[in-house]
């Protein structure tokens, strides 16, 4: 399975999102999930499993708990494939900060807002 079908399911990567917070129990992420996605602790199980047997999340025991955290060396591999596309998003993003900072700056300079004019009350 390629990183991309990995994180292509919308449950798998909310559970990377919450594991990228730092080590949890199996537990709290089954409730989490169970609670956003309405799907069943098996099938959370099975997302994990598949997210560990894959590289992307280490699991270690303690006593009776399994907890969980991010792996991030396949995650370091499919930025660097997205790195050949950043070219195509990073002008954008950075005209797009560059937009926000004019605005700010603009925004600085003209002051306050006034209340001069008709009383609305």
């Amino acid at each position: 399975m390629h990183a991309f079908d990995v994180l292509g399911d919308p449950v798998r990567r909310r559970i990377l999102e919450l594991l990228a917070d730092g080590e949890l129990a199996a537990g709290e992420v089954t409730s989490v999930v169970r609670a956003e996605f309405g799907i069943t602790q098996p099938a959370v199980s099975q997302h994990l499993k598949v997210l560990r047997e894959h590289g992307f999340a280490r699991v270690r025991a303690e006593g009776t708990r399994r907890l969980y955290a991010v792996d991030p060396a396949p995650l370091r591999e499919a930025d660097q494939w997205l790195a050949t596309f950043r070219r195509f998003w990073t002008p954008h993003l950075d005209a797009l900060a560059t937009e926000i900072a004019r605005g700010k700056r603009d925004r600085r300079r003209a002051g306050p807002p006034t209340t001069d004019g008709p009383d609305p009350g």
